[in-house]
């Protein structure tokens, strides 16, 4: 601590998390000095520019609240480590690609990395604080680099789980449902705790900042992001039975939803769930069950997973039968490719993995999301399916990036609705009808569409859990 600042805190890693996580902490708490750290010089130009790296509504305003006064982005990471009280760990804990547990068990490299790098430059105590999602006992190995230092140094570590939503990060921050806090429960491991409480109750209600046992926080995380997914995955399957026998997704939802046992949240049918984490932390909890020797477990969490691959195959199927079973040479719109509205964030969204079933039938696939840029496609879908411009024949040439929603989907022979952003309800659809080369089919993946005004524009509409009219005449 210094005479001018009540406390400093050290953020490693200026992404998702970190950066609009320590952005509120300093608009709300300016007595505390907040830095984020990271090796990438272009993230940290761009955190340090009105260009932020990531699209999130409200972050800017947040950032130019503060930064220069008590928030800075930096690479100077040793002497920002050094100068700190507390130190946060925010980096990326991606799926194993090889080895043991390839394909389920997160790679916690990054983590150690940090621990690591904390320990050899640190020259006084510090909280170490986990803020990356991350196996259940990984504070063990963060805890055991931290205390084989050889200045003497204590450190205490701490699990501080994000509970926040792409698109709503904001308002999940400065008002959230609970900050979970766990630490070892000895006098250092609670005393740390408090410290970091009483940052985040300079704006939240002590009643709402939790604090548990460090494997509680740990596990917890993966458990909340299991359980959501899980609401996903389960209304998903019942869109299926919805489609073959008549019933309607949206009315089931809202029945099954006005019960207060279950709650309306995460009943929206859909294409199915994508971003960096619950497909990640599931497969993570899979792999640790399996580790425990707890195999039913792991085989009922694992189904959440298959559902959901089963639900966006169901749908580039379905696209391709209702098109007479070819979409060879055909044009088709895809509106969305983030993996939901208010972000740009496009980890393991649906639309690639539609666009890839697409592409591999041949189809010239034109997209078009405000908020995605072509270079960040190309890197994910490089990343997850094993795809890319410069390896795979024809894939530049039959991925086109549009600039408005019009000219993506002039003389296509389909559109597909893939993130819910608004613009796309308020689309003049008799200008696109018009334009489209007959018949012309809307594909809703996220049931945001007026569908009899649509039908009665001339499109062919088929959407996720709503009967077909031409299936059924008892409707």
């Amino acid at each position: 601590m210094s005479e001018q600042w009540d406390l400093q805190i050290c953020c490693m890693g200026a992404g998702y998390v970190g950066g609009p996580t320590m952005a509120v902490i300093a608009k709300m708490c300016p007595k505390i000095r907040v830095c984020v750290v990271d090796l990438n010089q272009k993230q940290i130009d761009a955190w340090n520019s009105d260009n932020l790296p990531i699209y999130e509504p409200g972050l800017l305003d947040v950032v130019k609240a503060s930064i220069g006064r008590n928030l800075f982005f930096s690479t100077s990471i040793d002497e920002e480590i050094i100068r700190a009280d507390i130190v946060f760990i925010s980096v990326n804990t991606p799926t194993k690609t090889q080895g043991i547990g390839a394909g389920r068990a997160a790679n916690i490299k990054n983590c150690e990395l940090c621990a690591r790098k904390i320990a050899e430059v640190s020259t006084s105590d510090k909280i170490v604080v986990e803020k990356s999602t991350v196996p259940v006992r990984t504070a063990t190995a963060i805890r055991t680099i931290l205390a084989v230092n050889d200045k003497g140094l204590n450190f205490q570590v701490l699990s501080n789980p994000e509970f926040l939503a792409e698109g709503t990060a904001i308002s999940d921050l400065t008002k959230p449902d609970r900050v979970l806090i766990g630490g070892v429960q000895s006098p250092g491991g609670i005393k740390a705790a408090e410290t970091l409480a009483s940052v985040y109750t300079n704006w939240i209600p002590r009643e709402r900042v939790l604090t548990t046992n460090l494997w509680s926080s740990e596990l917890s995380k993966l458990v909340a992001n299991a359980f959501l997914a899980q609401r996903v995955s389960s209304i998903n399957s019942i869109s299926a039975l919805c489609e073959a026998t008549g019933a309607d997704v949206s009315e089931i939802s809202r029945a099954v939803g006005m019960d207060d046992r279950i709650g309306k949240r995460f009943l929206q049918s859909s294409v199915g769930f994508g971003g960096s984490c619950f497909q990640k932390d599931i497969l993570n909890l899979v792999y640790l069950c399996e580790t425990y020797g707890l195999d039913e477990c792991a085989a009922y969490w694992n189904q959440v997973i298959l559902m959901n691959d089963y639900q966006k195959k169901r749908f580039s199927g379905k696209m391709v039968s209702k098109m007479f079973n070819t979409v060879t040479g055909k044009k088709i719109s895809v509106l969305g490719y983030a993996f939901k509205k208010d972000t740009g964030d496009v980890r393991e969204t649906p639309a690639m993995f539609i666009t890839k079933d697409l592409f591999e039938e041949g189809a010239k696939i034109h997209i078009y999301d405000p908020e995605v840029t072509r270079e960040d496609m190309w890197s994910e879908m490089k990343y997850t399916c094993g795809l890319s411009p410069d390896k795979t024949p024809r894939l530049d040439e039959s991925i086109i990036t549009s600039p408005d929603a019009y000219s993506a989907t002039e003389g296509s022979h389909a559109i597909a609705i893939m993130t819910e952003w608004d613009e796309f309800k308020t689309l003049d659809y008799e200008k696109i009808y018009k334009s489209m080369s007959k018949p012309a089919f809307i594909f809703d993946g996220r049931n945001i569409l007026d569908h009899d005004k649509l039908r009665k524009i001339g499109f062919e509409v088929h959407a996720i859990g709503k009967p077909d009219p031409n299936n059924f005449s008892d409707l």
